[in-house]
C-alpha cells in the first residue's frame, strides 16, 4: 500500500497500541487510508516499521469505534458513511449540543469558558496553515472541553463517539483551498457569544456551526470519491 504519511507520529513514551491507532485515524482522515478499501495488518505494520500485533489491536480498537469492519482472513475494510448517516449524526448532534450550549452559556462562570479561547484560537491557527490533524485535535478538544462543563460525563462520552463515526475524508484538499478556515473561525464567535451571556445567539451559532460542518462532510466526501 504504499508508505504512509503518518507513520512518523510513533514515538517513544505512549503505548504503541495507542500510538497506531492515533496514526491511523489521521491516516483515514487525510484520505490515505480509503473507504471501502481492504488493509492488512502485516501489510500495515511493514509501513510503521513494527510488529503486526500492536497494529492488529489498533485496528480493532477502531472497529469498536465504527471507523473500520474486520474482514475474515483478509484484514480491516474502511467503513464507509453515506449522506443518510452523516444527517442522522448532525441531528443527534443537535439535539444534543444546540440546547446545552445554551445552558452552559447561562451557567458557566465566565473563567471557565475563557480558558477555551487559546484552543479556539488554535483551531483557526491550524486551519489557516493547512495542519489537518492539528485542526481536528483542537477542534475535539474545544467542543468536548466546553461540553464538560455541563458536568455530564456521559453527554461527553456519546458527543465524542458521534465525531468519530462522523470521521471527515478526504479533508486535505479542503484544507489546502482554506475552505476549513470560516468553520474554524466560528469557534471563537462562539465564545465570544457565550461570554457575552447571550444565550439565544450562542444556540443559533451552534445551529449554524453544525451546519456548516455538515456541509464540509459532502465536500470531503465528493474529494474523497473524486
Amino acid at each position: 500500500m504504499g508508505h504512509l504519511k503518518h507513520k512518523n507520529l510513533i514515538t517513544a513514551g505512549e503505548r504503541l497500541r495507542d500510538q497506531v491507532a492515533h496514526a491511523l485515524r489521521a491516516a483515514l482522515i487525510s484520505g490515505e487510508l480509503r473507504p471501502g478499501e481492504i488493509y492488512s495488518a502485516p501489510g500495515l505494520a511493514e509501513d510503521f516499521g513494527i510488529s503486526a500485533t500492536p497494529v492488529r489491536e489498533a485496528m480493532l480498537d477502531l472497529a469498536r469505534e465504527g471507523l473500520v469492519e474486520p474482514v475474515r482472513n483478509k484484514g480491516f475494510r474502511v467503513t464507509e458513511v453515506d449522506e443518510r448517516d452523516l444527517d442522522q449524526y448532525t441531528e443527534i448532534r443537535g439535539l444534543i449540543e444546540i440546547p446545552m450550549i445554551g445552558r452552559i452559556t447561562r451557567t458557566a462562570a465566565r473563567a471557565e469558558l475563557e480558558v477555551l479561547r487559546p484552543i479556539a484560537e488554535e483551531i483557526v491557527r491550524a486551519a489557516r496553515s493547512h495542519d489537518l490533524i492539528a485542526y481536528l485535535e483542537a477542534d475535539r478538544r474545544f467542543h468536548l472541553s466546553l461540553l464538560a462543563l455541563s458536568g455530564n460525563d456521559r453527554l461527553v462520552e456519546t458527543v465524542g463517539d458521534l465525531r468519530k463515526r462522523s470521521r471527515l475524508y478526504g479533508l486535505t484538499a479542503l484544507a489546502e483551498r482554506d475552505q476549513l478556515t470560516p468553520s474554524a473561525e466560528e469557534h471563537i464567535e462562539l465564545l465570544d457569544l457565550m461570554l457575552s451571556g447571550d444565550a439565544e445567539a450562542a444556540e443559533g451559532c451552534m445551529a449554524r456551526h453544525l451546519g456548516h460542518v455538515r456541509s464540509l462532510w459532502a465536500e470531503s466526501a465528493s474529494a474523497a470519491a473524486r
